[in-house]
């Protein structure tokens, strides 16, 4: 007897728990990482709370080529790359380091006196942070960006916009009855109860794992990045600003007077506007010396205004408030805090955050599922198979 051929809505349900059973437990591991990288400054910051104050003691603050040159004289090799500055005179600087030239590998971040140039230590717990997000990228499978990893990641970010597909085409003849669609039936016993919960709240989450979906994919996928580039932005480099790479090799002299002549620009231009500044310091195929800042007060990744100025005579170039570019514009050069929801304030970030820490219950409930569903359909294959046939047919719809 011919096997019946299965209908479109039967082979988008098995493939919807055919990927829950495959990718489905890497993107619960991709959640548990993600939610623990959405909050990593707040969590950063308290680890080293004792580094990021500092005793101003009525000292005036170093110029930033002195105090880059103070901060590599005691870094054993390491040259400062990128100097995170606060208007709060109690704060301390933020000190990146430029990657290795021969292994491309970034030295541990740490913390500095604006006043002197000591070092007060490193950042605690960047290292942590660093595996996390490896495992979340590439699964710390070896070739990091460039093995396996990222391609198994990348393929599993596909599987997630194939769950939405499917799952709101599964659940799309229901769609006038919304109260299935959007309240959880919890009261309902077995295998009814857990595909509620399954179902209502992916579709309250829906919008959101879009989201992570389709910015995930700009790392995964070069071409996927260059066509989200031509979308919003009308050009694949649209979101590359000049000097956004630093060679790691420390200025000359006239390179640290050019520095301390943009920032000088830079302080009178903006005034007491400017709340935190990060200061991309020149090196030997740096473009440009960049300053992105955000006014006093506000923290928002969408309010980051930039300045770049010449690595050679420290003029100005351009300046771009947030306000004046396109939001498409915006969203390219913001596609992490996007990923993460904070592009979007608070709020969504805390969405964000639940949303990625929900990622193993689908896979914990859909797994339910899928146990609950052979078991019922093995039990029935066994009353079949004990019952005598006529009873089977009298008992049949």
């Amino acid at each position: 007897m011919p096997m019946p051929i299965p209908t479109l809505r039967t082979l988008l349900f098995r493939l919807h728990w055919a990927l829950g059973l495959t990718a489905g437990l890497v993107l619960a591991l991709m959640g548990l990482t993600g939610a623990l990288m959405s909050y990593e400054e707040a969590v950063t910051a308290f680890a080293n709370r004792d580094r990021l104050e500092v005793t101003p003691g009525g000292r005036t603050a170093l110029p930033p080529a002195s105090l880059a040159a103070r901060i590599d004289a005691q870094a054993g090799g390491r040259v400062a790359n990128v100097l995170t500055l606060s208007d709060d005179p109690s704060a301390s600087v933020h000190v990146r380091f430029a990657r290795d030239p021969e292994t491309r590998a970034r030295p541990p971040a740490a913390y500095a006196d604006p006043y002197d140039g000591t070092l007060l230590g490193p950042v605690r717990l960047e290292g942590a942070f660093t595996a996390v997000r490896d495992l979340h990228r590439w699964l710390l499978l070896p070739g990091g960006s460039k093995g396996w990893g990222r391609t198994i990641t990348g393929a599993c970010t596909l599987a997630l916009l194939a769950f939405l597909a499917t799952g709101l085409y599964l659940r799309w003849p229901q769609i006038h009855r919304w109260r299935i669609w959007l309240r959880p039936a919890l009261s309902r016993p077995g295998r009814p109860r857990w595909w509620s919960l399954h179902a209502v709240v992916g579709t309250w989450l829906l919008p959101v794992y879009l989201i992570i979906a389709l910015s995930g994919l700009t790392w995964s996928y070069p071409s996927f990045k260059d066509a989200a580039a031509r979308l919003l932005a009308g050009a694949p480099d649209a979101a590359k600003p000049a000097g956004r790479r630093a060679a790691g090799r420390p200025a000359d002299a006239a390179g640290g007077a050019a520095v301390d002549r943009a920032w000088a620009d830079f302080r009178t231009r903006i005034g007491e506007e400017a709340g935190t500044a990060v200061l991309t310091l020149p090196g030997a195929d740096t473009k440009a010396i960049r300053i992105r800042w955000l006014p006093k007060g506000v923290d928002a990744p969408s309010a980051r205004n930039e300045a770049r100025y010449d690595p050679a005579t420290g003029a100005l170039l351009a300046s771009e408030r947030a306000a004046d570019v396109p939001l498409g514009r915006r969203l390219l050069d913001n596609v992490l805090e996007v990923h993460r929801g904070r592009f979007f304030g608070d709020l969504v970030a805390l969405l964000f955050c639940l949303a990625a820490l929900a990622m193993p219950g689908f896979a914990a409930t859909g797994l339910t599922l899928y146990v609950l569903r052979r078991r019922a359909g093995a039990r029935r294959r066994t009353v079949e198979a004990a019952a005598p046939a006529g009873a089977v047919r009298a008992a049949s719809p």
